[in-house]
């Protein structure tokens, strides 16, 4: 397990986070249709491959990229394999495992994620082609009437399951229970939902024997939700987020890389500055971003060669402002392009 805690530690380290950048077709489509570009292979390769050969971002600040199963065996028009870039610039590659939050059945339009037949070969696959790395994305969603315990139940036994076949496979595991931000419910009840949901996923992950320090935590801020008429502050957010870490996730995870979920790009940023200015966290509070962390670049791309340098830019920067926020240290001052 010496490998795994090392590769841990090194996912979560001080100053640095995780670029998400595991977008399925279906995903990557509709934000190549904000910008107009078509998604082809060969648009998605380009585009990826200029974030990856960002050497200030990726050196500095990002510690390792999410990769969906295309791109991890994607080669730029050079013939230089995309996980080579990666690796050139210290940054580890890993691979999104999951296939999607599908229907669970006799709920009320509730989810579990779907993803673990055959996923032990897959994994021994995903390590020959260099991942490091993986990720499973369960999905909680709220309304006056859910999540219910069979949802929560579900997701966070095939979570457990995930994690330990990673793992076994010499696999960082990243465990990301997302409790959705859409809805017009609290942060309180975003508190409760949160709480109970890691509750049971910590429960299952000692069920199944996975190693906590070889593993690392991708969930949501506890913040209100979206249609919510209150909205909480950055001070707010981070004081029950927490607070609620520390009611349910042991001290011997290494670190806690927070997902966007919906906030723009200054927001995710802010929040993240405010939670890591509460001082006596026994992790490592940094950012696993997609969105928030690519939008400016792809609008600054817009699928055009010219545009390269710029879209390089605009990655760099919010990519540096990221990583301020996980020593506390950043300001709107600092974050004016």
């Amino acid at each position: 397990m010496a490998e795994i805690y090392e590769i841990a530690n090194k996912m979560v380290v001080k100053g640095k986070g995780i670029l998400a950048a595991d977008e399925s077709s279906g995903t990557i489509k509709k934000r190549f249709d904000t910008i107009s570009v078509k998604s082809t292979e060969n648009n998605r390769m380009n585009y990826r491959r200029i974030l990856f050969e960002t050497r200030e971002a990726m050196e500095n600040y990002i510690s390792g990229v999410i990769l969906f199963d295309e791109t991890l065996r994607q080669s730029t028009e050079n013939d230089k394999k995309l996980v080579d870039i990666i690796n050139e610039a210290g940054s580890l590659p890993g691979i999104k495992v999951d296939m999607g939050a599908k229907e669970l059945a006799m709920t009320n339009g509730e989810t579990v994620t779907e993803g673990l037949d055959g996923l032990r070969e897959r994994l021994n696959e995903y390590s020959d082609l260099g991942a490091k790395f993986a990720k499973w994305r369960a999905v909680i969603a709220i309304s006056d009437e859910i999540p219910s315990t069979l949802c929560i139940e579900a997701n966070s036994h095939a979570l457990a399951r995930y994690a330990a076949l990673c793992q076994e496979a010499g696999i960082v595991p990243i465990i990301e229970p997302e409790v959705l931000m859409d809805g017009s419910h609290t942060i309180e009840k975003c508190y409760e939902v949160t709480k109970k949901t890691l509750e049971k996923v910590f429960d299952d992950l000692y069920k199944h024997r996975v190693d906590l320090k070889g593993i690392c935590l991708k969930p949501n801020m506890v913040i209100d939700g979206k249609e919510s008429l209150r909205k909480s502050s950055p001070e707010e957010i981070a004081q029950m987020t927490i607070n609620c870490f520390k009611e349910t996730v042991p001290p011997e995870v290494p670190g806690i890389v927070f997902l966007s979920g919906g906030q723009s790009e200054v927001e995710a940023t802010e929040n993240l500055n405010a939670i890591n200015k509460i001082d006596g966290t026994p992790w490592n509070l940094s950012f696993s971003y997609g969105r928030a962390l690519q939008a400016s670049a792809l609008k600054a791309w817009q699928g055009k060669s010219e545009n390269e340098n710029e879209c390089s830019k605009a990655f760099a920067h919010r990519a540096k402002m990221n990583s301020l926020a996980t020593i506390g240290k950043w300001s709107r001052d600092k974050d004016v392009q």
